[in-house]
């Protein structure tokens, strides 16, 4: 049996998003949410994947109030793509 497992994908730090700006999100981000209840982070809705400390989202201004609901995002590349159109994350 070979130890080369192909999926046909990569396995890089691509989000399908388009946007760009060398996230380079770091283990230690996701060092920090392990240890928080729940109800403290968040998953990011533009990048899957990542998640949010909300009160460090909050204070950074890393997020949106959008029909009724808070939404929270792990950059500021994030807020202006959500801007574009909501919807389309808040339903995803």
């Amino acid at each position: 049996m070979s130890e080369n497992h192909e999926h046909g994908h990569e396995h890089g730090h691509e989000h399908g998003h388009g946007h760009g700006h060398g996230h380079g999100h770091s283990t230690a981000a996701a060092d920090s949410t392990a240890n928080l209840p729940s109800d403290e982070i968040a998953e990011c809705v533009v990048m899957p994947g990542s998640m949010v400390v909300k009160a460090e989202a909050e204070a950074a201004g890393l997020y949106r109030d959008y029909e009724g609901k808070r939404y929270w995002f792990c950059c500021a590349a994030c807020g202006p793509l959500w801007d574009a159109d909501p919807a389309k994350y808040a339903n995803a």
